[in-house]
């Protein structure tokens, strides 16, 4: 990405007028809150400028048991028009340590509605209390749950694809890796904005550190939160872009799904997830990479405010009825 002397100049007008408001407000930083606390107070506010729900066929509450017997709460919204039904998986965002289905309702049903399939979004269970590599394998063991019974539920266990969004967007990456290595395969890997690198230090990082809502403080305190020590930054599981595997080199990435990534210009992750699409792309895997101009990380929930938001659902959308088959 290219640097500019002045960064918030690159901001859209309705996007500066946001990230305004939410300064006045005063609300004290998720950083400044214990995880509880900073749970409660994003789910207080996910919804301010989010989209009115769209309206889906089905919504049915899941129970999804992982490999220890955990019972993760899923929610399936199913926007088809036929069965069986396609079906995202989806991971929300929240730096593993806040989100929630309830959260990303309406995003999940905006992708249901216009991308005419099922999603299936899990609750996979959060940081300090289940520290890596815990997200990850109830990721995975959503994904093996929902082929051992999706069919019961009237999808189509053919054509599965992953997504989700920020750290939602690492566990579907992480995920796409996974079900490579395990032969299974999967119609698209959705993308957006994840976190994909294991140290923060691209130009991106300090370029967007301060000002536009994702900031470094928020970083490390997730992350904090989440990983057991400094080792587990260097794994695959929470870095596929330079993450190491158990061989000691970094993780392959040929013959993995194909890539939607959605990102935002003015995000301090936007440079790492510009260079997974790369490394995707030298691996041989089909990459469709969009940067919306303007826009900070979070967007996609701001589509009562921000137009981008819109856009990236739509794009997202056509994304999956494309790798769907979806005419």
């Amino acid at each position: 990405m290219t640097s500019h002397r002045n960064p918030r100049a690159l901001l859209t007008p309705p996007m500066r007028s946001v990230i305004d408001r939410i300064a006045r407000a005063g609300h004290p930083p998720f950083h400044a809150l214990a995880p509880d606390q900073a749970r409660a107070a994003y789910a207080a506010g996910a919804d301010v400028l989010d989209i009115q729900p769209h309206a889906v066929k089905r919504d049915e509450a899941l129970a999804i048991t992982a490999r220890d017997g955990a019972v993760l709460p899923a929610r399936l919204f199913d926007g088809s028009h036929g069965t069986p039904a396609p079906v995202l998986l989806y991971f929300h965002g929240g730096g593993f340590t806040i989100g929630s289905v309830a959260t990303h309702e309406r995003l999940c049903r905006a992708l249901a509605h216009h991308a005419q399939c099922a999603v299936v979004s899990v609750d996979y269970r959060l940081a300090p209390e289940a520290k890596f590599p815990t997200a990850v394998h109830d990721a995975w063991d959503s994904l093996a749950w929902l082929r051992a019974h999706g069919s019961d539920l009237g999808l189509d266990v053919s054509r599965v694809a992953v997504g989700g969004d920020s750290a939602g967007g690492t566990l579907s990456a992480v995920t796409a890796i996974a079900a490579r290595d395990a032969g299974v395969p999967l119609a698209l890997q959705l993308l957006f904005y994840p976190g994909c690198a294991g140290h923060q230090n691209t130009d991106s990082h300090h370029r967007f550190a301060e000002g536009f809502l994702l900031e470094v403080p928020h970083i490390s305190y997730f992350f904090h939160q989440y990983l057991r020590d400094a080792r587990d930054r260097d794994d695959w599981r929470f870095a596929p872009l330079d993450g190491l595997a158990e061989d000691g080199h970094t993780k392959d990435l040929d013959g993995v799904a194909p890539a939607w990534i959605g990102l935002a210009e003015c995000d301090p992750l936007v440079d790492e997830g510009v260079a997974y699409g790369d490394r995707l792309r030298l691996a041989g895997v089909p990459v469709d990479l969009e940067i919306y101009a303007g826009v900070v990380h979070g967007f996609i929930q701001f589509g009562r405010a921000i137009p981008e938001a819109l856009r990236a659902h739509q794009d997202a959308a056509r994304a999956l009825r494309q790798a769907f088959g979806i005419h």
